[in-house]
């Protein structure tokens, strides 16, 4: 049985007293306390502090900081230091290097370069696990456990891990014979007689060896976060819990299948911030990990909850400036409050941040801590402080809390793996462009946010346990755009959900490919062409955005546009509801719609624009959920909502942008911060990057 998560929101920092070149143990928590911290994550990034020499520990420093937490009411997550590898380890062992191509090791000085799948790591890497798992796990601060931190960021190439991936293949596949069928390796005179003729990597071109690759290599993280984890749970007591704070970009990642092995998911979303989180503004990311815009910070949300369907942990989020030298982009003021609300109007349970203090030297130097360089406490620490207060009076208001849902997106792990391949896509440059996948997904999930919706990402696994006549009466929208890897039960359950009452909306690439991301041999979208009543033989890229033009019952705002590609969509029995004003695409529609069963299916032929995904939004769903607690609200002015366990809902207010906006309520709601009671019609006025959260005064309101 998981151990449970407290009542009260937690309220933390990241907290590295072992940074500091001077001892202020007592000053950090003091300061953490009268901000109202109730958690710090500790350890995890100093495994040669621990075990300074070969089999030599020092265990004991850690003592005063949870001593110290404890005293002021402070919890502790405890961490494993598995990711940083000492440097005597590296010089004793460097047979344990990951090699980023084979034969090519990673050169050492960074973090995470090992092979962890390596035997000579795990028995250093468990024997430091065990020593200070045991140390401290009576603490009565540590109420759970991070092993590791932000796995998958690799895919070693070393010689034993492909001789496990050639034995994986063995036995999935049975004989050379049957792989060679199932992968086509007569294609360019790749079939091969025995097991020992399968190439490296390296220079492999085959779509299909990639995607059985990138599944091994997930699994292989899968596997080395349940090794720890499961000797964290021969020390920890039944109400620590254990997790892992997942960096979901990852290459080598699964997050469906590592959460599985844990008690609760954590992730660490990182978002550019000022002008980047104005909704009337559009700038693209500034990092390849920083995401820019309010919806992609909502998203990122989203998917974290999609790990387990649970609440979940935010074990790092930015206090500063994140992302190096020379990407310095502070908070306006409450903006950091912001999105604190938006990870909890998303199912967080607790917010921690990146990081305590600033530090002076290393790779992070301009990582921007709570406490800048100075070490005084400033603007972001006092902004924190308010949060934490906020927090403190909210209690344990939000305890059971349920993000709400207007639409449920379907995510696939194996269709992103193989995108990163094989991208559908082009980049500004007109390269293949390897996050086809995110940007595919994110077309339909900015849509949602846009038209005033709200999400719940689901994996597509997730989605065919709950069944489709149940998934179809939680989430009675599901939109599958991407879904490119699907076997025949999962595209079969997509046109159960439509069967069940569902409105499917089926987006670009998928249903075109099978399990093995081969293309189907099959009128397109395979198993969906005969009720949807469309189908399409040829697709093109879009080298331009193209105007959409209504022409039907769906509305399309001027200036909406379809994007980067348009599948050549021929209705036999269906309405169109958009086509393209271009002289050949205009033979296809770009949208249409049919019932089917008890439901409908709605096909999108192209990846939407912000305005015509909003469009589709709203058009299928007329009467959102955030529309009960306002008269009227759009764009910069955004709506959280989540249930409480005694049918009340929670709802949060965000204004994303400098001009002040007043919105009418449209129902009567506590503030849940204040206890100010607000009567419907009351005007609620919301200066700049101002967040409110409210309590309905009734059940069901």
């Amino acid at each position: 049985m998981p151990a449970p998560l407290p009542s009260h929101l937690l309220f933390g920092a990241a907290y590295y007293a072992e940074y500091h070149w001077t001892e202020r143990t007592e000053l950090d928590l003091d300061l953490m306390k009268q901000a109202g911290f109730t958690v710090i994550r500790v350890g995890e990034s100093v495994w040669s502090t621990w075990e300074p020499r070969d089999g030599e520990f020092d265990l004991d420093w850690l003592q005063p900081v949870l001593d110290g937490a404890h005293d002021r009411g402070i919890a502790v997550i405890l961490g494993t230091p598995t990711y940083a590898v000492p440097p005597w380890l590296q010089v004793a062992h460097p047979e344990i290097a990951a090699e980023i191509a084979t034969g090519h090791p990673h050169p050492w000085g960074a973090r995470q370069e090992v092979d962890y799948s390596h035997p000579a790591f795990r028995h250093y890497a468990e024997r430091i696990i065990r020593a200070v798992v045991a140390r401290y796990a009576d603490h009565p601060a540590v109420i759970g456990y991070q092993v590791d931190n932000e796995p998958g960021m690799l895919l070693p190439h070393n010689r034993s891990t492909f001789r496990r991936f050639v034995r994986r293949l063995a036995a999935t596949y049975g004989d050379v014979e049957t792989l060679n069928r199932e992968w086509g390796l007569a294609y360019w005179s790749h079939r091969i007689a025995d097991w020992s003729e399968l190439w490296t990597p390296d220079g492999n071109s085959l779509p299909q060896y990639d995607l059985a690759w990138r599944r091994y290599q997930a699994d292989l993280t899968t596997e080395f976060i349940a090794w720890q984890a499961a000797i964290v749970r021969e020390y920890a007591s039944a109400d620590q819990f254990v997790t892992t704070c997942i960096a979901y970009p990852r290459p080598a990642l699964d997050d469906r299948s590592v959460t599985l092995e844990l008690d609760v998911t954590a992730g660490n979303p990182y978002y550019a911030m000022q002008d980047h989180l104005d909704a009337t503004q559009e700038l693209p990311p500034v990092t390849p990990w920083t995401t820019s815009g309010v919806s992609s910070m909502f998203r990122q949300a989203d998917r974290t909850f999609s790990s387990k369907q649970e609440r979940f942990l935010i074990t790092e989020t930015d206090a500063q400036s994140i992302g190096g030298s020379a990407f310095n982009l502070p908070p306006y003021p409450g903006q950091l409050t912001q999105a604190a609300f938006a990870f909890v109007s998303r199912g967080a349970a607790m917010i921690e941040y990146w990081h305590w203090h600033t530090l002076p030297y290393g790779t992070e130097t301009y990582w921007g801590g709570i406490l800048p360089h100075s070490l005084e406490p400033g603007r972001v620490y006092r902004e924190l402080s308010e949060v934490g207060a906020a927090f403190g009076a909210i209690g344990p208001t939000l305890d059971g809390f349920e993000p709400d849902a207007d639409v449920a997106l379907l995510w696939s792990t194996d269709s992103r793996f193989a995108f990163d391949f094989f991208p559908p896509l082009m980049d500004d440059a007109g390269e293949p462009a390897a996050a086809s996948y995110e940007r595919i997904f994110d077309a339909s999930y900015r849509g949602v946010f846009d038209a005033g919706a709200q999400a719940r990402v689901i994996h597509v696994a997730q989605a065919r346990d709950l069944g489709a006549a149940e998934l179809a009466a939680r989430f009675p929208v599901l939109i599958a755009a991407g879904v490119y890897v699907a076997d025949d039960g999962a595209l079969e359950f997509l046109r159960e959900y439509a069967d069940a009452g569902g409105h499917l909306i089926v987006g670009i690439r998928t249903g075109y490919g099978d399990h093995e991301a081969r293309a189907r041999i099959e009128v397109a979208p395979a198993r969906l062409a005969e009720p949807a009543g469309v189908s399409y033989e040829e697709f093109s890229n879009l080298q331009r955005p193209v105007a959409a033009v209504g022409v039907g019952t769906l509305e399309v705002t001027p200036g909406a546009t379809a994007e980067a590609w348009a599948d050549g969509l021929m209705p036999t029995d269906a309405d169109t509801l958009v086509t393209y004003d271009h002289p050949r695409f205009r033979d296809f529609a770009a949208v249409t719609t049919r019932s089917h069963g008890s439901g409908r299916i709605t096909v999108v032929g192209t990846l939407p624009s912000p305005a015509l995904a909003a469009d589709l939004v709203r058009w299928a769903v007329p009467e959102p959920i955030s529309a009960g607690l306002l008269q009227k609200a759009a764009l910069p002015v955004s709506v959280a909502s989540g249930s409480l366990p005694d049918g009340r809902r929670a709802w949060f207010v965000f204004n994303w942008g400098w001009a002040p906006q007043t919105v009418e309520l449209a129902v009567g709601a506590r503030d849940a911060v204040t206890g100010e009671e607000l009567a419907p019609g009351a005007d609620l006025v919301l200066a700049a990057w101002a967040t409110r959260c409210f309590l309905s005064s009734t059940p069901d309101n």
